[in-house]
C-alpha cells in the first residue's frame, strides 16, 4: 500500500496538510485449521497475513468523529454523544462498536478524523471486520494514551463490539490472531482459556495459497448464528450425561460414548464436526512440530469434508474450488477457511507448481461456477502495529 497516496487521500477528505495523521495497520488472518470451534471453546490454528487494514487518524478540534474509507462510498460524521447508535447496515458499525466499548469502559475519547483503506477482499472470510475493529482499538489506545489496556483487552473488547454492537456471535479467534500474530508463525489457541503457543510454520517447499471464490456473503445474514444456536442445543443434550458449558470441553472419545444423548441427528452431526475438528487441530500442531507436511495436508482435507457433510457451511462454490485444487498433483491439502457460505479456501501447494495451480484451478472453477476466483500467496505476518 502506498503511504504517500493514502496521505493524499486523507487530506483530500479532511484538509489541513500541516496536521499530519498517525498511521496504523492491522492484518487480516487465515485460519489453517479449526473451523467453527472458536465460539465452542475449542482449539484453532490461525495466522496473520500481509493483507489488512490501514487507518490514518488524527484528533479533531470538535466533538465529532468522521469516518471515511477508500473501499466504501459511505462516509459518516457522528457527534460523540451519538456514538452508541448503529448506522443502518454500514461498515462504520465496526469502528463504532469500538468507540462504544471505550465509552462502556469509561475511557474518554475526543473527536477524530479517520480514514480506512484495506486490501482484504470484502466478505471473503479473511476477517476484514475484525481487522477494522482491531486497528481502531489499537489506534484509540495509542491516541488516548490508554496504557491500562493491554493487547488481550483490545482483543476482548473487539469481540464484544462485534457480538453486542454489530450483532454477530463470533468467537475470539479473528481478533486474537490479528492482535497476537507473529511473522512465520501460526497461533495454537485454546479459545476457552485463551492459552496459546506460537507454532513455527516451516513450510519449506510449500506455499499457502488463498483462493477467493468471489461468492459474496454477508456474515451477519448467513446461517452463522443458526450454527451457534445448534451447538448450544448439543451442549444441553450432552450435559445430561456430562456437565459441560461448551462443546470444546469434551474429547472425541468421550463424545463417541455419549453422542446418543443428542436425539436429533442434525444436531449430532453439528457436534460431531466441532469435536472432531478440535482433535484435528491437536493432530495438526503435532504434525507441524514434526515437520510432517503431508499429514498436515491430509488433516486440512478431512476438515473440509466435515465442514461440508456435518456442519454444512461450504456450498457449491467452495466445494468446487476445493475439489479442483485437490485434482492437481502437488496440492497436499485444501479446505474452506472462515465462516463459510462463500468466501475463501486455503491450499498447501508445492512451490514449483504455484502458477500451474492458479491457472488450472481458476480455469476449472470458472467453467463450473461462472465465477472468476482470485488467488493470493499468503505471507505470514505480525499483528497490529503503528507505522512510524
Amino acid at each position: 500500500m502506498n503511504l504517500i497516496q493514502l496521505h493524499e487521500q486523507f487530506f483530500e477528505r479532511y484538509g489541513n496538510q500541516e496536521d499530519k495523521p498517525r498511521v496504523f495497520f492491522a492484518p487480516g488472518r487465515v485460519n489453517l485449521i479449526g473451523e467453527h470451534t472458536d465460539y465452542n471453546g475449542g482449539f484453532v490454528l490461525p495466522c496473520a497475513i500481509q493483507y489488512g487494514t490501514y487507518l490514518l487518524i488524527r484528533a479533531a478540534t470538535d466533538n465529532v468523529v468522521r469516518f471515511t474509507s477508500a473501499n466504501f462510498e459511505f462516509s459518516s460524521e457522528i457527534s460523540l454523544s451519538n456514538m452508541n447508535q448503529k448506522v443502518d447496515r454500514q461498515w462504520v458499525n465496526y469502528p463504532l462498536g469500538i468507540f462504544d466499548q471505550f465509552a462502556q469502559l469509561n475511557i474518554p475519547v475526543c473527536g477524530f478524523d479517520l480514514f480506512y483503506s484495506g486490501d482484504i477482499p470484502n466478505s471473503a472470510g479473511l476477517s476484514s471486520s475484525a481487522s477494522i475493529e482491531m486497528v481502531t482499538a489499537y489506534a484509540l489506545t495509542v491516541m488516548m494514551n490508554a496504557t491500562q489496556l493491554e493487547m488481550i483487552d483490545l482483543i476482548k473488547l473487539s469481540q464484544r463490539a462485534e457480538n453486542e454492537f454489530v450483532g454477530v456471535n463470533c468467537g475470539i479467534m479473528d481478533m486474537f490472531a490479528i492482535g497476537m500474530g507473529k511473522k512465520d508463525h501460526a497461533l495454537f489457541l485454546n479459545c476457552h482459556t485463551l492459552e496459546y503457543k506460537q507454532v513455527a510454520l516451516l513450510l519449506e517447499g510449500f506455499s499457502l495459497i488463498i483462493g477467493n471464490t468471489n461468492k459474496q456473503r454477508g456474515l451477519a445474514d448467513s446461517k452463522y448464528n443458526e450454527r451457534v444456536a445448534e451447538c448450544q442445543l448439543a451442549v444441553a443434550s450432552l450435559s445430561q450425561r456430562q456437565e459441560i458449558s461448551k462443546l470444546g470441553e469434551i474429547s472425541f472419545m468421550q463424545f463417541y460414548k455419549i453422542q446418543e444423548e443428542i436425539q436429533d441427528e442434525l444436531i449430532r452431526r453439528r457436534a460431531r464436526h466441532v469435536i472432531s475438528e478440535n482433535q484435528r487441530v491437536l493432530n495438526s500442531v503435532a504434525s507441524l512440530l514434526k515437520g510432517d507436511i503431508l499429514l498436515f495436508g491430509a488433516l486440512m482435507n478431512a476438515s473440509h469434508e466435515s465442514l461440508r457433510d456435518n456442519y454444512e457451511v461450504t456450498g457449491f462454490e467452495l466445494d468446487t474450488l476445493v475439489a479442483e485444487a485437490r485434482k492437481i498433483n502437488g496440492v497436499v491439502g485444501s479446505r474452506m477457511t472462515g465462516a463459510g457460505f462463500g468466501g475463501c479456501t486455503v491450499s498447501l501447494v508445492r512451490n514449483n507448481i504455484v502458477e500451474e495451480f492458479i491457472e488450472k484451478a481458476g480455469k476449472e472453477y470458472q467453467m463450473k461456477t461462472g465465477l472468476k476466483a482470485d488467488f493470493y500467496i499468503a505471507e505470514v505476518s505480525d499483528g497490529v502495529y503503528e507505522i512510524k
